[in-house]
């Protein structure tokens, strides 16, 4: 028996003929071009984050934008970190027939990456007008970019599924 040949259980919600390993290979290659794009901006705002440490002005942080950048810091080695590791557990699962589940939990590991990308997103962005402008500015661009974060990432998702559930 071809344990790969489509049946009628094969056919998925969205109407495509594919077998549990077609869809999970489909799935994988879809997670692996969001961890492109999700790691080339994590590598911005890390470089970005590694470089203040080394400007002269960096000893002009008072000791609440210090431990912002700290936290910043932190937040982007966890961002590496997350995109890396369904990379890594593919290395670690090649050949074991486990994509199903690899991709299973590699989606969850990119979704907390979006949630640590848009917290570094929009704390690296107050943590720079905090420092050129002031805190009270900083504390309207930090709400602001939560609400877009937010809007954009949650509730336009929601909207859009609830108009196809619709149709």
């Amino acid at each position: 028996m071809d344990h790969d040949a489509p049946t009628e259980d094969a056919l998925s919600e969205d109407g495509r003929d594919e077998t549990a390993n077609e869809r999970a290979d489909r799935n994988w290659d879809e997670l692996m071009q969001e961890l492109r794009v999700m790691q080339t901006g994590t590598q911005v705002l890390s470089g970005f984050l590694l470089a203040v440490a080394f400007q002269p002005r960096f000893t002009e942080l008072d000791p609440l934008q210090v431990g912002l950048y700290l936290v910043l810091v932190g937040l982007a080695a966890l961002a590496t970190i997350l995109a890396l590791a369904p990379v890594g557990m593919h290395r670690s699962l090649f050949g074991r027939r486990r994509k199903p589940e690899l991709v299973r939990i590699a989606a969850r590991l990119v979704k907390a990456n979006l949630v640590v990308v848009g917290i570094l997103s929009v704390g690296v962005t107050v943590l720079v007008v905090d420092f050129a402008l002031d805190r009270t500015v900083s504390v309207v661009v930090l709400i602001v970019g939560a609400v877009v974060v937010l809007s954009l990432w949650l509730v336009l998702p929601l909207l859009i599924g609830r108009g196809r559930q619709q149709s």
